[in-house]
């Protein structure tokens, strides 16, 4: 009773005239491999990097979170991110995929709303950083309810085991998931269903590849690194990013021929991140190969702080 429904062709005056329906990409010469958007992530030297992502990197994602999330949806998800942070993608794109609701919260009462939740049904689907997770738990400290939401995704940083453990101890039920991956291969390229009770601070997996997507841990030499040994994660497959926009040093320096793909142009992402394969085959992050920290889910080189001081 209390949505206002608005027009939008009455609403803005230079959509009046404009055709009914989509015009054909073919006829535009549109294709897959066009940009969907740029997005700009910390550089060392002092100069953020423009990652370009084309459309075909963006439905490849958007599948995958479709299908894994949202079947069956009807009560969708919060946006909890700002436009600038490629997180906002998962539950930005989901429910619109879906049909389902996507709802927009004053920024100042995001958390708040999780708390509070207005018509009593628990959201498809939340995605939070680990920073965001451990404010939303001290609210959540007092509450007696239903969950805020039947799937927890947490990702951009490495997850507090404690916090996690406050969701399996409070609501059971919810599916949690550890997500993982740089805006170079597009939001995220591996998941953890986080299925069994934590117990102390052990950490947490960052799981297995998602669709059409492949990890390799390699050596300084790029080959395979033995089980269980710790090597460099590289990324290939659908989400790998064209570039960085108007740097071919940078790109050549972290786009790689993909020497494990039979595919024509097949690229490795190359991130800096160490890793290694667990005995039941899931991936465990363990940190970086240079300074890079992450903050609130963004990533900052100390590098471009040191120059922006100099």
């Amino acid at each position: 009773a209390d949505l206002t429904v608005v027009d939008l062709e009455t609403a803005i005056p230079a959509w009046a005239d404009a055709p009914s329906s989509d015009p054909d990409p073919q006829a535009l010469g549109l294709t897959a491999r066009h940009l969907a958007y740029v997005i700009y992530t910390s550089g060392s030297t002092g100069t953020p990097k423009g990652v370009m992502i084309e459309h075909g990197n963006l439905v490849n994602y958007s599948r995958w979170s479709d299908d894994s999330y949202y079947q069956g949806a009807v009560n969708g998800s919060p946006i909890l991110h700002s436009l600038s942070f490629d997180g906002i993608i998962t539950t930005l794109f989901g429910p619109l995929l879906a049909g389902a609701r996507l709802h927009l919260l004053e920024p100042t009462a995001q958390l708040d709303a999780l708390v509070t939740m207005k018509d009593g049904q628990p959201y498809d689907l939340v995605k939070l950083t680990p920073s965001h997770l451990s404010m939303l738990n001290k609210r959540l400290q007092g509450y007696v309810g239903p969950p805020p939401t039947s799937a927890l995704m947490v990702g951009g940083e490495a997850l507090i085991p404690e916090d996690i453990k406050f969701w399996q101890e409070r609501f059971p039920d919810v599916r949690l998931i550890n997500h993982f991956g740089p805006t170079e291969a597009t939001v995220g390229c591996a998941t953890f269903e986080i299925s069994n009770v934590i117990k102390g601070l052990n950490s947490i997996p960052i799981g297995r590849p998602i669709a059409n997507t492949r990890v390799y841990l390699l050596d300084g030499h790029g080959a395979p690194v033995p089980y269980g040994a710790v090597g460099e994660l590289y990324i290939g497959g659908a989400g790998v990013a064209r570039g960085y926009l108007n740097r071919p040093e940078l790109t050549a320096e972290r786009f790689l021929a993909d020497p494990f793909s039979d595919e024509a142009g097949g690229r490795l992402y190359r991130t800096g991140d160490l890793g290694r394969y667990l005995p039941d085959g899931n991936l465990e992050f363990l940190g970086r190969n240079d300074e890079q920290v992450k903050i609130r889910g963004f990533r900052i080189e100390p590098g471009e702080i040191a120059a922006r001081l100099g």
